[in-house]
């Protein structure tokens, strides 16, 4: 199953995951800050949705409610309804 995201509050653009039964499979984030969110990428690349969405919601980025990994726990949330 294919995921697009449109984040908000945040500089990423937006976010294609790809997952296979309860494991992320690839993410591929569209503007913000590269090399970070390429890292979060390559991270999550095989570790359960659910295992993700506790290790990234909540984040803040700076003064910001929000940040690109809680946005990404946001889309894989919206998968798991």
């Amino acid at each position: 199953m294919t995921i697009e995201y449109t984040p908000r509050g945040v500089c990423s653009r937006k976010m294609t995951v790809e997952i296979e039964g309860d494991i992320i499979q690839s993410v591929n984030v569209e503007g913000g800050c590269s090399g970070n969110l390429q890292g979060i990428s390559r991270l999550v690349e095989g570790m359960k949705v659910e295992d993700a969405i506790l290790r990234m919601e909540g984040i803040r980025c700076g003064w910001k409610n929000t940040s690109c990994p809680d946005q990404l726990a946001t889309a894989l949330k919206q998968y798991r309804k």
